[in-house]
Formats: C-alpha cells, sequence, structure tokens
C-alpha cells in the first residue's frame, strides 16, 4: 500500500492528513504553510514523533470512508479478539454568531463498537519543522503542548495522564478529544463536540448540496469539489497547490518541492473546474485574493506564487531535521520559484476575473475601476508576450518564449477586449482586439514548427521545436477550435512523443534534473480532453476510468504517476489533479436528461 494512502480533513484554515491506520500524520499549524506540528509523513523511521495515532491492542484490520459529503472520516479499528473501536476525525467548520466557526482545532472521537477495547493514546506533536518534541504542561482535564508562540491545548474526557504516559487503558465509552487554542473549553465537552461534528457534517452536506454535479462518476467529482474547497485558506481566498512540501516528484530525485503557497496558475485551473460546479464561494474569495495581488503589484510585474497571506517573498530553505517522504529528503521550506519570471500568469488573472464583471449572482460584482487595475495586468501581458520566461514548468535553468504562456497574454488580451465590449467602452474594447490580434500572428509565425509528412505542429517555445503537453490547452483556451487542422497536427504530435501508453509526461526533453520518470496526472486528463475533442470517446472514457483506478481510497490523486508501477508520487492532494478529474467527468458524462 502506497505511503500516500491519506485522507485529508480541515476547515479551510488548518488541514490534516490521516493514514490508513486512523493517524494523524501530517498537519500545520496555524495554516497550511505553518510549522508541521504532526509531520510523522516526513520524518523517515522516527513514527512515533510528530504523530496522533489510537493504537487498539491486538489490532489486525483498519478500514476507512468518509461520511458521506463531508471530509469527516470515521476509521474503524479492529482486533484479534473481536472488539472494535471508531474513530471520528473532523476539523470544525460551521457558520455561528454571524460568522465562520473555523478553529486552529482538530476533533476526535473514540468509540468502542464491539468487546472491550483498550486502547493507546500517542500524541507527540513537534516544533521548528521536527527540530524537537513539543513540552508540555497539565491540568486536570487538559494537556498543553508547546509548540511555538501559541500553545495547543488538548481538552479530553480520557485520563490525562495515560496520555502523558501513552499507557494502554480500556475504552468503556465515547471518548473525546479536541486539540485546539489554549483557553479553557467552554461547555460540556462531551456535548459541544457532538454538537460541532453535527454542525460540521450539516455545513457540507448543504454545500455539496449546490453543485451541479454530472450525472456519471458523482461521487468522485463530489470527492475532488470538497478537497479543492480544503484547499483554499478563507481567511484571504488563497488555494494552495497542495497540502503538503516535499514529496518527490520520483523517487530520489531529489525534485522535492513545497506546494503549500498560492499559485496564480493553479489557483485559475481551480476555479474554472469549482466554477462548472457552481461552487461560487471559493470563485469569489479568491477573486478577492487577487485583487489584493495586483494592488500590491502597482502595475508591475506578478509573481507566479504567493503566500496565502500575499507575502512575496518565500526563501527557500531546508528542514534539516526531518528525514523526507521514505527517508528521501530534503524536505525544502519556501519556494524559490517565486523569483522567477513565468509570463502566463498575467493571462491566468484576467481569466477567472472575467465573470466578476458579468455574473449577475455574484454579492459583488466587479465596476469600471476594477477593468482599470486589471487592464494594468493587461498592459504586462502585453508587454512580455515575446520575451521569455521560465514557462509553466519552471525550468530553473533555462528560459526561452514559451508558447502556453504567449497564448495566455493572448487570451488576456482577449478578455481584456470582451470585458470592455461588455462594459460599453469600445474604443478600449478595440484596442484589445487589435493587441490580441497581434499576439496571435505571432504565435502563429514564431511557434509553429514545418515537418513536412507529419503536417508539423507547434513548438513548445518560439525557439526550439520540442513539444509539451500545455499545447493541448489551445483549445481550452479558445486560441484555437478543435477542428483546426493546425490543432489536429499538434495533438497527433504531442500523442505520439509524449503519451506512454494510459499516461502523458509534461515533456521528454531533458530539464534541469535530467529526464523526466513520472507522468504527470494533469497531462493525462488534458490527453483526455483532447480525445474526446477529436471525436475519440469511447477511448476517452477508458482512460479516465484507468485514471481513477489509480486514486486513493479517498478517491483523491497527487501530481505524479509512476507509469510503469502505477504509483503515486508527488505532493498530496494536487489541486491540478483533481481539476483534471472534475473537467474530465463534466465533459464525458451522460447528461441529466437520460433519465431525468
Amino acid at each position: 500500500m502506497s505511503d500516500l494512502e491519506l485522507w485529508p480533513i480541515g476547515n479551510c484554515q488548518v488541514s490534516a492528513l490521516v493514514n490508513s491506520e486512523g493517524s494523524i500524520v501530517w498537519g500545520c499549524v496555524p495554516r497550511v504553510d505553518g510549522d508541521p506540528v504532526f509531520c510523522a509523513l516526513l520524518n523517515g523511521d522516527s513514527q512515533d514523533a510528530g504523530v496522533w495515532r489510537f493504537e487498539l491492542e491486538g489490532q489486525i484490520s483498519a478500514s476507512q470512508e468518509y461520511i458521506r459529503n463531508t471530509p469527516i472520516l470515521v476509521t474503524r479499528l479492529e482486533a484479534e479478539d473481536g472488539s472494535a473501536v471508531e474513530v471520528l476525525d473532523f476539523c470544525p467548520r460551521y457558520e455561528e454568531k454571524g460568522r465562520m466557526y473555523r478553529p486552529v482545532a482538530f476533533a476526535r472521537i473514540v468509540r468502542p463498537i464491539a468487546g472491550s477495547p483498550r486502547i493507546r493514546v500517542v500524541l507527540h506533536p513537534m516544533k521548528n519543522y521536527g527540530a524537537q518534541l513539543a513540552d508540555t504542561t497539565n491540568g486536570t482535564n487538559h494537556i498543553r503542548y508547546l509548540v511555538g508562540q501559541q500553545a495547543l491545548r488538548l481538552s479530553t474526557d480520557a485520563p490525562v495522564g495515560y496520555i502523558l504516559e501513552t499507557r494502554t487503558f480500556r475504552i468503556e465509552q465515547d471518548t473525546h478529544f479536541f486539540l485546539g487554542p489554549d483557553e479553557p473549553f467552554m461547555g460540556n465537552l462531551r456535548e459541544e463536540i457532538r454538537r460541532m461534528e453535527q454542525a460540521t457534517r450539516k455545513y457540507w452536506q448543504q454545500w455539496v448540496r449546490g453543485l451541479a454535479t454530472p450525472f456519471e462518476w458523482q461521487d468522485e467529482v463530489i470527492r475532488c469539489a470538497i478537497t479543492l474547497k480544503l484547499c483554499q485558506h478563507e481567511e484571504t481566498g488563497a488555494i494552495v497547490a497542495a497540502l503538503t512540501t516535499s514529496i518527490p516528484e520520483a523517487p530520489h530525485s531529489e525534485r522535492n518541492w513545497d506546494y503549500r503557497y498560492c499559485w496564480i496558475r493553479d489557483s485559475y485551473y481551480t476555479v474554472v473546474a469549482l466554477n462548472r460546479l457552481g461552487a461560487l464561494d471559493v470563485l469569489e474569495k479568491y477573486l478577492a485574493y487577487l485583487r489584493n495581488i495586483v494592488d500590491s503589484a502597482k502595475g508591475g510585474q506578478i509573481q507566479p506564487l504567493y503566500s496565502v497571506m500575499g507575502e512575496s517573498e518565500l526563501d527557500e530553505t531546508t528542514a534539516s531535521y526531518l528525514a523526507g517522504y521514505r527517508g528521501m529528503g530534503p524536505v525544502r521550506r519556501g519556494n524559490a520559484a517565486y523569483k522567477q519570471v513565468q509570463h502566463d500568469c498575467y493571462g491566468q488573472i484576467v481569466l477567472p476575473t472575467v465573470q466578476g464583471f458579468i455574473d449577475r449572482r455574484l454579492l459583488r460584482m466587479a465596476d469600471e475601476r476594477d477593468f482599470e487595475s486589471l487592464e494594468q495586468v493587461g498592459e504586462m501581458a502585453w508587454a512580455m508576450h515575446n520575451q521569455p520566461d521560465a514557462g509553466l514548468w519552471e525550468f530553473r535553468t533555462r528560459q526561452e518564449v514559451h508558447t502556453y504562456s504567449a497564448v495566455m497574454s493572448w487570451a488576456a488580451c482577449d478578455r481584456l477586449s470582451n470585458i470592455a465590449s461588455w462594459l460599453g467602452v469600445e474604443d478600449r474594447a478595440a484596442l484589445w482586439c487589435e493587441r490580441a490580434d497581434t499576439i496571435r500572428a505571432t504565435i502563429e509565425r514564431e511557434a509553429w514548427v514545418e515537418n513536412g509528412e507529419e503536417g508539423g505542429h507547434y513548438g513548445a517555445s518560439f525557439e526550439s521545436d520540442y513539444l509539451d503537453a500545455s499545447l493541448l490547452q489551445m483549445v481550452e483556451l479558445r486560441f484555437l477550435s478543435p477542428e483546426n487542422e493546425r490543432f489536429k497536427s499538434t495533438f497527433a504530435a504531442v500523442e505520439k512523443h509524449l503519451r506512454r501508453g494510459n499516461h502523458m509526461l509534461r515533456y521528454a526533453a531533458e530539464d534541469d534534473f535530467g529526464a523526466p520518470e513520472t507522468a504527470f496526472n494533469v497531462c493525462t486528463f488534458w490527453l483526455i480532453e483532447a480525445l474526446h475533442l477529436a471525436g475519440r470517446d469511447a477511448e476517452a472514457r477508458t482512460l479516465f476510468e484507468t485514471m481513477l483506478s489509480h486514486t486513493t481510497q479517498s478517491g483523491l490523486l497527487s501530481e505524479d504517476l509512476d507509469y510503469e508501477t502505477n504509483e503515486l508520487w508527488g505532493n498530496f492532494p494536487q489541486t491540478y489533479s483533481l481539476v483534471g478529474v472534475i473537467n474530465c467527468a463534466g465533459l464525458l458524462s451522460k447528461p441529466w436528461s437520460n433519465v431525468r
């Protein structure tokens, strides 16, 4: 079983990953990019530190499932003598007193459901990125873990001494654990945690009820949608690329990156996918985050990524105390890609923002002033459309004029023209339309590679003729129609050179770390979309079902997949990959009208 057999819980403030034995092995406080107080996932052989698990004496099996349409997890542990417990895990989230209650807190309920189960509580949070175990102080019904500037307080109706001494004890009634802010727990612990769980369950089920899901693959789409929402830091609206850092893209590759940040590109794809399901709350909050980013840039260069708080400097260091995933370090904190130049980000700010001017459902409609600040982003797209950058795959040692970045710059100008027309500002509409036409002509001239009998294809960059999977996005961005002959021959070339059985590489050329060893999951979904557009629907469906068979038991995917062993690699859960599931399900599903 893969070590990425993980189940996310969260409340859009904090999140945790629970492994297949019901142990919390990853979780950062006070937010997603904070100190991983639970870091066993990256702690090599030291599995008794940075963990919170319940050990059932004589345990022989564990099984798990989410409560339907929620991120509330139930783990059933069974022992050889027939005794069993259920562990219910969640992070509270519901509306209370006119605002969303989403504390920095993890709640767990252990229920005896058969026999006379005996358990041991192993709760050993760490601090300073695995440098040391947190010191403790305790009272009659609580333990304080000194994890940093703020302590975490465990309030419980289990015997505190047994937890401190990690002793095994019989569990004879429902036992409650609330690890949260360092303040006395108000009210009756048992009743309050049960009330929290019910309110959290209701919140998520109501949220899911508002989704416009496709008819087929509903459970898969709902699970991906819930998980994408967990990747949003609600306070600011930022969306992180994944909940983890430093899970290698391939074994011993040192392609270990910190993904707990908001990439403008990944977030664009996330809001587009959730938008197709009608999850406007995520879009609205993200647009507020983007407005702040644009304000801070003051008409200048936009970085590829920022922290969830909008911090622009994300210095990349390594956490030397953590051995890494399966001992495969380094564990990185921060991401040097913030220094890179990636010109596709201008289009990725403009595209989701278009809806803000047009969608009458939104609480805050965008206006002329918003258009003026968005035009500054467009000016950057126009200025940079034919300038070299690191590209969407973030090459660290070379720069070219990447076709994908140029197409995104075209899209920025094209959509600004649309917005200007909508607002009735015809002179601006004409200007942006003219610029879009100029960029289009440049791409057609500079990116096209003639190739005799194969009919040619677009190159990944203006300077070279190698191929990359992002060329398949030219239809999605409306630069080309699926019937376009240039698109057809580009798709044929991409499929021939980058497809590996049921999987797709980003590119096959060597990069800063050598040749890629794993397939990039979102590229496989782009392949499925392209097959659908080419009228190869039966093939697309088969490939989609195959991809779904590679998901974890929790129904999720990481970033990469070994195309020979089908093992998942890379950070988890990866927003890109979940977006692929949602988009392909929407494209390939039979319509609801078939059954209504």
